[in-house]
């Protein structure tokens, strides 16, 4: 189920491409939304997974997603199929300092659904999101070991603001991460950079 007026698919290379946000699983979204999470995480993607969970637990993390209000699940479609998604995180009511700025989590794309900007297309429409409910500010942290994703961010304008040295442990590695921001609106008197 669509939460907002449909967005408009981009034809690619014959393939029709579409990003949204959905509050609801129908047809076979949920299926493949696991489907496309097993193999992005098996292809070193995140998520705070290293192997994938199994069906049950990734069903229930997904539908869980839905029904926490300051979560919002955006997808990407190719042909109809959900290859990826991303979720826009707003701060919990009980934190009126960090009420400005919101999160960026868990985006990727299917390894298998690469090449068509759709991590592009996420991230854009996560940002939009944002702003249009009055963000100043964006916020994302990522693997060191994600070099697509960090190149993405960082042509879209995003700045790396902190290295944490022992961010995961990923098959006995320890793994830097990665913290970036964006600003969304000017602060007073400021122009956006």
């Amino acid at each position: 189920m669509i939460a907002d007026a449909p967005p408009r698919p981009v034809p690619s290379g014959g393939d029709i491409l579409l990003v949204e946000r959905i509050t609801a699983f129908a047809g076979d979204d949920l299926n493949a939304l696991c489907e496309a999470m097993d193999a992005a995480i098996l292809d070193g993607g995140g998520f705070g997974w290293v192997n994938p969970p199994g069906r049950r637990v990734m069903e229930t993390y997904l539908r869980g997603i839905l029904l926490v209000p300051e979560r919002e699940l955006f997808v990407a479609r190719v042909n109809g199929g959900i290859v990826g998604s991303a979720h826009m995180v707003r701060p919990p009511r009980n934190n009126e300092a960090q009420a400005f700025a919101a999160q960026l989590m868990h985006a990727f794309t299917a390894p298998y659904a690469r090449g068509h900007g759709l991590a592009r297309m996420l991230t854009q429409a996560v940002e939009d999101r944002a702003r249009e409910l009055g963000y100043q500010v964006l916020n994302l942290d990522v693997r060191e070991t994600q070099t697509a994703a960090i190149h993405l961010y960082e042509s879209q304008g995003f700045t790396r603001w902190g290295v944490h040295p022992e961010y995961a442990l990923v098959r006995g590695q320890v793994i830097k991460g990665y913290y970036y921001t964006k600003r969304l609106r000017p602060r007073k008197g400021q122009p956006v950079e």
